[in-house]
């Protein structure tokens, strides 16, 4: 299945910005599970492309002139296995990396009380269980946390519900409480029929010497309309865009984001 993608982020100052770097992560690779036909982006001022120590391609742009408003744009097309159960094995990185806790990803007694009423000889159904046992005591509900909330904020607020980012850090500090290496995942979604479109976040757990998909907020557990453009230990390791500047007063973002068949 082809896809083609179309990712745009506009940042609005009120007042002027300048000598600005942003960190960049919105570039996918080519696996066994996806094969990039073409990939191209627009960004601002000079920028470098390396990676990092995740294998995540990473752009580095620089912006040394004043601006009240830098618009960064994606598109490409990337077709992807609708068949594939796995993807994205191969990793130089140890599984055991993902078991280390990050501010972002802590697990509390509570937590893990929690999986272990799910959880309880390790098997993938089990986790599958323990994924729809999270959605319905988070539900899913936009706008309500911000992206530096910890999973465990997100948990003790349950009630007031979450998004794909909340349901992957409290899942992943669940599978790493009970020993599970499991990481964070960044990328595209299409499903036309579900609410939890376009750019996305899930969660992969290491069983059976295996990398299983586990998409939370919208109970999926295979790869099949996923594109993987970054993964890492949580968000930070992964934010499609991070950034410093000078002044530029108070910023305002807006993305859109179109996931299509080709």
């Amino acid at each position: 299945m082809k896809l083609m993608v179309n990712h745009q982020t506009h940042y609005q100052y009120s007042e002027t910005a300048s000598n600005s770097i942003q960190y960049i992560k919105m570039m996918p690779q080519t696996d066994g599970h996806q094969r990039v036909h073409s990939w191209d982006f627009s960004i601002p001022g000079q920028y470098t492309t390396q990676k990092d120590a995740f294998d995540n391609f990473w752009v580095t742009s620089t912006q040394r002139y004043p601006y009240q408003q830098l618009t960064i744009m994606v598109q490409g097309i990337v077709e992807i296995d609708p068949h594939c159960e796995v993807a994205m094995q191969k990793s130089a990185l140890h599984p055991s990396i993902f078991l280390q806790p990050t501010a972002m990803t802590m697990c509390n007694r509570e937590m893990l009380a929690f999986a272990h009423d799910y959880v309880k000889h390790m098997t993938r159904a089990e986790f599958q269980n323990l994924a729809a046992a999270v959605l319905n005591y988070i539900p899913y509900q936009p706008q309500v946390t911000e992206v530096h909330t910890a999973a465990i904020d997100v948990f003790k607020a349950h009630q007031l519900g979450g998004v794909c980012q909340d349901h992957s850090h409290v899942f992943i500090a669940m599978c790493r409480g009970l020993g599970v290496p499991a990481r964070y995942v960044s990328g595209y979604l299409y499903a036309p029929n579900l609410l939890h479109l376009a750019s996305h976040a899930w969660v992969e757990v290491y069983l059976e010497k295996m990398w299983y998909c586990f998409d939370i907020s919208n109970q999926i557990f295979t790869p099949h309309s996923h594109i993987y453009v970054a993964i890492g230990r949580d968000y930070y390791d992964v934010a499609p865009v991070r950034g410093i500047r000078e002044r530029g007063g108070v910023e305002t973002m807006h993305s859109v984001v179109q996931v299509l068949p080709c």
